[in-house]
C-alpha cells in the first residue's frame, strides 16, 4: 500500500454542520474499509507562524507563508493500493467536505 495526502482547499475554514456531518460518513467509511491513517482540521492561516532556522538564529513570523486566496484547512492522509483507488477516494473526500482536495503520494512508500 502506498500512502497519500489528500489536503483540503479553501478560503474559510468553518464547515457547516451538514458538510461536517457529510465528513464524520467518509471519515467512517475511510476506517472501515481500512485506508485511514490520519486526519484533521487546521486552524485559520492567520494562526501560522513560519520559522526559518536557517541561520544561527530562526526567525519567527507571524501568519501564513503564501499570500493566497486559499489556504489548506485539513487533511487526510490515507492508506491506498494504487493511484486509481486513492484518485476515487480524493473525489469522494472532496464531495464530503463540498472543497477542492489536492492529492500528492507520500514519498518514502
Amino acid at each position: 500500500m502506498a500512502q497519500y495526502l489528500m489536503s483540503v482547499l479553501n478560503e474559510s475554514a468553518v464547515a457547516t454542520e451538514e458538510e461536517q456531518a457529510a465528513i464524520d460518513v467518509f471519515n467512517e467509511r475511510l476506517q472501515a474499509d481500512g485506508h485511514w491513517v490520519f486526519a484533521a482540521g487546521l486552524a485559520s492561516p492567520g494562526a501560522a507562524t513560519v520559522v526559518d532556522g536557517r541561520d544561527a538564529e530562526p526567525v519567527f513570523t507571524d501568519g501564513p507563508y503564501l499570500e493566497s486566496k486559499e489556504h489548506i484547512i485539513g487533511f487526510w492522509i490515507i492508506d491506498a493500493p494504487h493511484l486509481d483507488v486513492a484518485l476515487r477516494l480524493a473525489a469522494a473526500g472532496s464531495k464530503s467536505c463540498n472543497r477542492r482536495v489536492e492529492l500528492r503520494p507520500i514519498l518514502g512508500e
